[in-house]
Parts: C-alpha cells; structure tokens; sequence
C-alpha cells in the first residue's frame, strides 16, 4: 500500500512540470505581456526548486519523508490553485514561490526514501511514473483548451488531483512510521560539510551533466530538426517525441535489467547508448538516422538519474544519503537551468548543428566525474 502512495506521488510529481509549457501560449496574451516572460516563471519556480532541495535534508530529518511528502504536495496544490485565480503576472510570480518550494522537497525526500527501502527497479519503474504525469499534465490542458474552456481550468483539475492525493497522503502517515532507515540518523548537515564528504562534488557534478544533456536534448530536439535538417515544423514537433518515448520505455525496461546488474553497470551502458546516439546524430546519414539519434539520446538517459539515486546510499551511507540527494537534486535543477539557454546562445551564434558536440562534451564530464566518484567510493 506504501509503494502504491508513492508511485501516485511519482505521478503527482510531474504533474505540474507540463502544465507552464503548454497553457502559456493561451495564458500570455490576457496578462499583457511578451512571450518570452514565461521564462521569468520558469526562473522562480527552479530557484525555488533548489532551495527547497537544499533545505529537504533538515525537514525530513524533523518531520520525516511521509510528512514532507504530504506538506509539499499541499503546496503545490495551493500554488496551483493561486495560478487559476491569478489576474495579474505579478500574482504568477508570486504563486511561483511555493510552485517551487513545493517541488524540490518531495523530490528528494521521496527518491532517499525509495533508495533506502526498496530495490533499484523500482527506482526506475517510479521514474517512469514521473515521465506519465509529465505527460498526462499537458494533456489536460490541451483537452481543456480544445473543448472551449479557458486555460485556468486546466490548472484547477491538476490541483484538485493534487488535493485528492495530499488527503490520500495524510491517511497513510501511519504507513511510514517504523521505516525511517537512515534519515533520521545524525545531525542535518549544511551545504559546506556535505561539500567536504569526500565524492560529494563529483556526484553533484555527474548529475549537473545529466540533467544538462537530458533537459537540452528535450528542449530542443525539435528545433535541431528544423534549424539542422530543414524539416517542417509540423513535423519535427510530432518527431519531438521521441526523447520522451524512448527515455519513458527505457525507464520501464530498466527496472527488469536491474533485476540483473547492478546500478554501477546500468549507468555505464546508458552512458555508452548515449555516446551511440550522438554518433547517429552526427553523421551525415540522413533523416532516419537522426530520428534514431534522437530516440536513443532518451533510451540512454533512462537508467542514469534513478541508477545514480538509487546508489547514494551505498556511496555515501544511509545517514549520510538525505544531504547528498538533497544537493544532488539542487545541482540538477541548476543543470536544467544553465544548459538549455547556452545551446540557444550558440544556436543562435554558431549553428544548431552543434548540439551533438554540445552534448558529447557534457556526456564526457558526466562519466568522467562518475568514474571518478566510483574510484573514491572503492577506496
């Protein structure tokens, strides 16, 4: 019953990540203001996504994963609630605090507590979960707008499904209660002792890379098409796809290989399907080829984030693992800030043909700094 709470928490998780991309277009216009100041929502939201990741080591040890998970879901649910009363985009950023806030704790909470508990496939298979709600916010949003209705019902339906599952949560607070393993062992530690643990940077740094090259890859594989290839716009947004569907089927397929090789492995051949994609990407074999390229950038992405989760506390130690996933998810979200715009930046100024190089030197940094990590933890 636990696991199942979880999974729909997985599934809540993503939810709302959707939602921004797809209703701006029908949002903007009545706000008065340009398009591009939905990255201005964007901003807020991630840095308060990093704080509360940073802060998630403190609250779960005082209150425990099951209460954090309850707590933030209600935040975001109220946040959500605020985006549909909105009037204003001063009101959009204001609600984009706690959107934020409500995000980065149940994220790190959430994947600690299935690291401690519970085997690596499920790690996988609960990401995977994540990939469903990612995709089933945006499609309620599009039903929303394609049956009449204004945008702001959209974000209501998602925050009456994000009621729903925080009253689900507070009556399965006794289901965690005897569970709590390593995190609530131990002081909290700040942000410089967890620098000072020796691996910490490296794996800060390995999941910076990935979530660079997964986060670049999603956001503008569509325009690589069309700026590279000169294919159609129509087109290349339905071949967009294709990340999403091969790192969602990855993610399900992972959690069966998990069943026989370990973390360290699965992370090693993701790393390897990907440097095969960005080979496909690169030559000059036509259009099938990059389509290829593109599907198996996602297929290798699949295992890398929940593998190198699901590892933390076999590096690090379960009383030690909160702090690390905690950074580890700040550095993250700070990956999927930085790197989309610097591709744009040299999009713009040198040509969309770079991505695969863009992305083979952060795949680089990525396996050397989990090469690396594994060496410390060895000795």
């Amino acid at each position: 019953m636990l696991l199942l709470i979880i999974y729909l928490s997985f599934i809540s998780l993503g939810l709302p990540d959707g939602l921004l991309g797809s209703g701006w277009p029908a949002m903007y216009g009545g706000f008065g203001v340009p398009v591009a100041w939905a990255g201005i929502l964007s901003a807020i939201i991630s840095v308060g996504t990093i704080i509360s990741s940073l802060m998630s080591d403190r609250l779960t040890r005082r209150l425990g994963a099951g209460r954090v998970t309850a707590l933030s879901v209600a935040t975001t649910a109220a946040a959500l609630w605020g985006f549909s009363l909105s009037h204003s985009f001063w009101m959009l950023c204001l609600w984009a605090v706690p959107y934020g806030l409500g995000a980065g704790s149940v994220d790190a909470a959430l994947n600690n507590y299935v690291a401690l508990h519970y085997k690596s496939r499920h790690m996988s298979w609960l990401h995977c979960m994540w990939g469903l709600g990612a995709a089933i916010g945006p499609y309620i949003m599009a039903a929303v707008l394609n049956s009449g209705r204004p945008w702001f019902v959209g974000y209501r339906w998602v925050g009456g499904i994000q009621i729903a599952l925080t009253a689900a949560l507070v009556c399965s607070l006794a289901l965690w209660r005897g569970r709590t393993g390593g995190e609530k062992e131990g002081k909290a530690l700040s942000l410089g002792e967890v620098l000072r643990i020796p691996g910490a940077k490296e794996v800060m740094c390995a999941f910076f890379g990935y979530c660079a090259l997964e986060q670049t890859a999603m956001l503008w594989g569509s325009s690589y098409l069309v700026l590279h290839l000169g294919m159609e716009t129509e087109r290349a947004a339905g071949f967009g796809c294709l990340f999403f569907a091969g790192i969602t089927l990855g993610r399900f397929l992972n959690g069966f290989f998990t069943m026989r090789f370990d973390d360290k492995t699965m992370i090693r051949v993701g790393c390897g399907v990907i440097a095969a994609a960005i080979l496909a990407l690169l030559l000059p074999l036509g259009e099938t080829t990059v389509l290829a390229g593109l599907f198996l950038v996602g297929f290798g992405c699949a295992p890398i984030y929940p593998c190198i989760i699901h590892s933390t506390p076999e590096h690090f130690g379960p009383e030690q693992s909160q702090a690390i996933i905690g950074v580890q998810m700040a550095s993250a979200y700070v990956g999927t800030c930085v790197a989309p715009p610097v591709f744009g930046f040299l999009a713009q100024h040198v040509g969309a043909w770079i991505m695969p190089c863009y992305l083979l030197a952060i795949l680089l940094l990525m396996v050397g700094m989990h090469e690396k990590l594994l060496h410390k933890a060895a000795h």
